[in-house]
């Protein structure tokens, strides 16, 4: 796919859409090359502190329920590193009108851990424009859910509500202690 292409699986509301991520969540980044690796090299040390958290829980045996959600967020910091560090090396540089190009003549766009995260899941569920009578934004178009994320955020996510929401007591038994 080139970059903005896009599927409508079901309807308008759920469309795989291809672009690219160079930094965090929401577009947010660290300037240049330097603050690239900064921010690759900051994921490498928080999924191994989060990996050897893990060790620590599941030798402790902890619920089944907080080693869940904690592997969740660890399985989906692993998936973006991987694709940051290796994505850039294997495929060329992907535009709005060329599809990138698998294991290019002259190598990837770009360097170890200085590639781009690939986002493709867009979930616009409501999409409209709000009355005339709205303060400040009405007649505007309004778009509920507009992050274009993938599997790897969905993970995180998930893993960071299932800890909010179901095993709040393990981490407020553990300050106790």
């Amino acid at each position: 796919m080139f970059i903005g292409q896009e599927y409508n699986i079901f309807g308008n509301w759920f469309i795989i859409h291809f672009t690219e991520n160079e930094g965090m969540a929401f577009g947010m980044k660290l300037g240049g090359e330097w603050g690239k690796l900064a921010l690759s090299l900051l994921r490498i040390i928080a999924v191994g502190l989060i990996g050897y958290y893990l060790y620590t829980l599941t030798t402790r045996k902890v619920r089944q329920g907080v080693v869940f959600g904690i592997s969740l967020i660890f399985a989906g910091a692993i998936g973006n590193i991987l694709d940051s560090a290796f994505y850039g090396l294997i495929f060329s540089e992907s535009t709005y009108y060329q599809m990138s190009t698998l294991f290019p003549e002259g190598g990837g766009y770009t360097t170890f851990l200085h590639g781009k995260v690939v986002d493709m899941l867009y979930f616009p569920i409501i999409q409209t424009t709000l009355p005339t009578w709205v303060p400040l934004w009405g007649g505007e178009e309004f778009q509920f859910f507009r992050p274009v994320f993938n599997l790897a955020d969905s993970a995180i996510t998930i893993g960071v509500f299932w800890l909010l929401i179901f095993e709040r007591n393990f981490f407020s038994s553990n300050k106790q202690n």
